[in-house]
């Protein structure tokens, strides 16, 4: 009997190359696609994330909201003060008064320093945003015509008595701007107050009605904040 033997070699198992190598494509693939994920994960998260440039325009922003509110707070304030002492010299000077019972040059050269010192809060005016600007502006340019007004009704009161009629009508006139000026500065100072979070803030003249100036709403102070 023959000695037995083994299989010939094309019968034997061929070692499975294949199986291996898609092993290998599998792990290959799933490490690529982890790493993917990782990648755009982190990507996401800056993304959503604020850089320098965005956190330091939030922060001036924010600066310039606390900056301006606080001047609109302060505008208000003096507002309120001023409007104590103009309204009652713009009423006089738009008065329907005889002319022997006129306010004399004494009077008028009290109100001329009374102007001249509600006219030291504009003389340095900060800046500001647009809107705050434009109403301290329009309080400014108020109080400089109520102060023309002022100055034509000294010269109508001292200077020769031909000329009183015509210098006193001017001075009414420019009484009656200096009132719708006014108005209007504190429409939109009252417009910046609500828009700042404090609600409605009427500093009108109490100068009677006529004129043309604006009046206020009616709404309650404080309110629509």
């Amino acid at each position: 009997m023959s000695p037995r033997t083994g299989k010939p070699s094309y019968q034997l198992s061929a070692p499975d190359t294949r199986r291996r190598r898609m092993a290998r494509i599998a792990v290959v693939a799933a490490t690529i696609g982890l790493a993917a994920a990782l990648v755009g994960g982190a990507a996401g998260y800056t993304a959503n994330q604020p850089d320098g440039v965005d956190a330091a325009v939030a922060d001036l922003r924010e600066a310039e909201a606390q900056r301006d509110s606080q001047q609109i707070v302060e505008l208000t304030a003096t507002a309120r003060s001023l409007r104590a002492e103009i309204s009652p010299i713009l009423s006089a000077l738009r008065a329907e008064t005889p002319t022997g019972q006129q306010p004399g040059p004494e009077q008028a050269r009290q109100w001329r320093q009374t102007m001249l010192r509600a006219a030291e809060p504009f003389a340095n005016p900060p800046s500001g945003t647009t809107a705050t600007n434009v109403a301290r502006g329009g309080l400014s340019s108020a109080v400089e015509q109520a102060s023309l007004a002022v100055e034509s009704y000294l010269l109508a009161v001292t200077g020769p008595a031909t000329q009183r009629a015509a210098l006193t009508e001017l001075a009414k006139r420019q009484a009656v701007q200096a009132a719708a000026a006014w108005s209007i500065a504190a429409t939109q100072l009252d417009q910046v107050n609500i828009d700042a979070g404090q609600g409605h803030q009427h500093v009108y003249l109490d100068t009677g009605p006529g004129g043309g100036a604006f009046t206020p709403d009616g709404a309650a102070e404080g309110s629509g904040g």
